[in-house]
Formats: structure tokens, sequence, C-alpha cells
């Protein structure tokens, strides 16, 4: 930051920079994409379990690394927010609609960007539709679009399991769910990478997000079926036009995203360990076992955006000022030597970790998230018995944003299998 951003910034009352001077660390850049945990790490030991930091374009935050703050912030919306209206940075107009945070900050007409009845009108609405889709075979369609994945690699005798198999799989699943055409998928994917990524791009592919679903809801409604999205539409709740759309749209990005990360991470973690892989092909072990494990080492979203402070208030020993941003280190979090004192203990068992989020906006979709990576990986062994890493383990790498760390690629090797 140059001078003139630095002073600018510490004028703003109660700017997490202004309390902690310039040299406050960037959550975004090539140090944020390379090596996020040592960053978090850092960030511990120089401030604590809560710490100031900048999001793309130099957006002022508050970082929450412990677990135990991550739960209180979590569990309270009446001190700590979803609705971005009460956000002072944007509300005084520094932050403008064209920042490529706002996809992910900024106030939707969403059950995730309220609080009180309006979240739960809408979070009923969501929860009946995704429990009306688990019962309409979504584990008929998880086996059936696994096996065409596999299908289009399975005579090559290798594949790369990030782009072949744990980028398409959630996205078919889900064009099934919410009732759009396959062709959408691939189109989708790279949208929703879009987003989450920030930079130049995140807002033309918000937008093209947007368009897609709009151009859904219309169909539905004209040709209702039994899809997630009929089933928003026609749901006592009422939501208006905008609503449904941007409830498809909540939908699809983070459950696609947050699935097709965790599927790699559970697949890297099994294809790096030859006892689990062993145990999971002889059926000695449970693959929900290994989906816990990488829950709380690797969760699907490093961090969560955002809760806002409703008054001034302390947390983790510093003092937040009404209307802040505050983040979500859910990565952090589940590791904090205060929970887990050693991470190499096995935590198979303790479902307490934050990779699902907590409190009245936990994840409501984790259950179809679940039977799609339990299938998956599951489909997978059966008709790859001898799948095996092409490289060593230590030459997989990740690139990570400012909200998730992702597996770049996942080379294996296997014989060439017959089509079934």
């Amino acid at each position: 930051m140059n001078d003139s951003t630095d002073n600018s910034l510490q004028a703003v009352r109660g700017c997490p920079v202004a309390h902690h001077g310039a040299d406050v660390t960037r959550l975004y850049g090539p140090e944020a994409a390379t090596d996020p945990a040592g960053i978090y790490e850092r960030l511990r030991k120089e401030h604590g379990s809560v710490a100031p930091v900048l999001l793309e374009g130099d957006v002022p935050a508050w970082l929450v690394l412990g677990y135990r703050d991550n739960r209180r912030v979590l569990d309270n919306p009446r001190q700590f927010s979803r609705d971005a209206r009460i956000w002072r940075d944007w509300r005084e107009g520094r932050i403008e609609e064209t920042s490529p945070i706002m996809p992910m900050v900024g106030w939707r007409p969403d059950c995730v960007s309220q609080d009180g009845e309006p979240h739960r009108r809408l979070r009923g609405a969501v929860t009946d539709g995704l429990t009306a889709a688990a019962t309409r075979g979504i584990r008929r369609h998880v086996t059936y679009f696994a096996n065409k994945q596999i299908d289009a690699f399975a005579d090559a005798g290798r594949a790369d399991l990030v782009a072949d198999y744990a980028e398409q799989l959630p996205m078919l699943v889900l064009t099934r769910m919410l009732g759009l055409p396959a062709a959408d998928g691939q189109r989708l994917i790279e949208s929703c990478a879009e987003v989450f990524k920030g930079g130049e791009g995140a807002l033309e592919h918000n937008d093209r997000i947007m368009q897609i679903l709009a151009e859904l809801a219309e169909r539905k409604r004209a040709e209702p079926g039994s899809d997630f999205a009929t089933a928003l539409l026609e749901h006592p709740a009422g939501l208006d036009h905008d609503e449904v759309v941007s409830h498809l749209r909540l939908v699809l990005i983070a459950a696609h995203t947050t699935t097709s990360n965790l599927l790699a991470r559970v697949l890297q973690r099994v294809l790096t360990d030859s006892a689990r892989l062993s145990g999971l092909v002889s059926g000695e072990l449970n693959i929900s076992s290994v989906v816990e494990e990488v829950m709380w080492d690797t969760p699907p979203l490093s961090v969560l955006p955002g809760r806002f402070a409703t008054a001034d208030l302390e947390l983790g020993g510093h003092h937040v000022q009404e209307g802040e941003l505050l983040i979500l280190g859910l990565a952090a979090g589940n590791l904090d030597p205060e929970v887990r004192p050693d991470s190499a203990v096995a935590v198979q068992g303790n479902q307490s970790h934050l990779a699902f989020s907590s409190g009245p906006h936990e994840c409501p979709g984790q259950s179809i998230g679940q039977s799609i990576i339990e299938i998956g990986v599951g489909v997978l062994l059966l008709r790859l018995p001898d799948l095996r890493l092409a490289v060593p383990p230590e030459e997989l790498g990740s690139t990570a944003s400012t909200w998730e760390s992702r597996l770049d690629s996942l080379p294996v090797e296997f014989a060439v299998q017959a089509h079934n």
C-alpha cells in the first residue's frame, strides 16, 4: 500500500487496519495463493485468535482464527449479523458495487444474507426443497454420473481425478437436481470457480450464473418438474423471482464448490495412504471416517464470508466496532492448538469441526454433499480397484484464493478397464 492508501484506511473509524497500523496481511495475492496455512499460523502468533487482514481491493476485515471465537460468531447472529446492509465500509461508500468481493460478501435476497424471521422463512423453503431432492433418487443420480465420468477415461489407463472427476461429478448431479440441462454444467463449473477466485472476472461470471438461473426459473414457472427449482417456485413461503434465482445460485455455487473440493481432498487422502486405500477397497474402512478427517484437516472452505458486528464489542482481545466485517477462518479454527494441541492425533468420531459452519446458518445440504462424495469414491474404487497415484505424493500442489485451497491435479494410473 502507498502512503495515501495507508492514511485513508487508518482514518476510517473502526477500520481493523487503523487498530494495527499499515503493515496488515493481505489474504489475496501470491503468498496467500501458495501458503495460506503459513499465513494463518503467523497471524495467530502475532495477533492471537482474531487478526486484522485485507481482502481483495485492500478491503479491511477481521479474520477469526480461534475455534471458540469462530463458534461465538457463528452461533450469535444478534451480535454478528449476516446482513451486509449494516457493513459500515459499504454503507459509507468505500466499497463499490463493482468490487470483486461483492459476489462473496455483498447482500442478496437469500437466506444467508438475513437473520431472524426473514432467514427462517427463506431457509425453510431451501431445506424443504433439498429434502425433497434427496429423496428423489440422489444416490441413483450420483451412481449414474460417476459411472459415466469413469467411462470417459476408463480405457486410457490414466486420468486426472481433479479435472476429469471431482470437478465434474457434483455439477452433473446438481444440474439434474436443480432442473438444468446437463449442457449448462461445464459453463457453470468455470463460472463458480471464477466467483471464488475473485479478480476481474468474478462479477462477469456471477452475472453469467444469474442469467442461466433466471432462465431456468422462467422455464420451470411455465413447465414445472420434480426438481429443486420447481420446489422453490411452488413453496408456501411464496418466494418472489429474485429470491428464487438467488437461492438457486446459493445452492449451485456452495454445493458445487465445496463438494468438488472435498471430493478431491478425500481422494488425495485415500491415494496417498496405502493402508486407507486397501481398507476401503476391502470394505474394512468406511469412507465416511475419511471424509470426517478431511473436514477437520482441509475443510472445503478455508474461510467463510462474512459477519458484521451489530455493536461495539470485544472478540479475541480486540475491539471490534459496529458495522465491521468479520470473516470466519474455518481451516484455522479446526487446527486451533487450544482444541487440537496435536493435529496428528486421530479425530475419528469427532464431528465438531467447523467445515459446515455452525449455528442458524449451518449448511443445510451437507447430507447431499456427503452422499455425492461417498458414492463417488465407492464407485471409483469398485470400477478401478488398482487405482494408484501417477506421481510422488509430494508433487501434488494446491492453489488458494481468500476463501478456499484447491488441489491442482491428482494424476492416477490403473489397468485399462472395459466399459460396464
